[in-house]
């Protein structure tokens, strides 16, 4: 992997201007695309998820041993 230009460094695309002066703005627009299409992606996903636990309900009588029975007032089996 190659070493990121610095500033002052002259342009990796040869045109003879510094690097800051040529391509360091396009590089690092580049970089924050990335960078909010992964936030996107990450809100989508927990979204889904938030969605997925809200429409399972979650008051769901649980497995209670034998004997007991599930409280959903309390959230317990008694």
């Amino acid at each position: 992997m190659s070493k990121k230009p610095d500033r002052n460094d002259p342009c990796h695309c040869g045109s003879g201007k510094k690097y800051k002066n040529c391509h360091m703005e396009k590089d690092q627009d580049g970089t924050s695309s990335k960078i909010g299409l992964i936030g996107i992606a990450v809100a989508l996903i927990l979204g889904f998820v938030l969605v997925g636990i809200a429409l399972s309900g979650g008051d769901a009588q649980q497995d209670c041993p034998p004997g007991t029975s599930w409280s959903a007032e309390h959230g317990h089996c008694h």
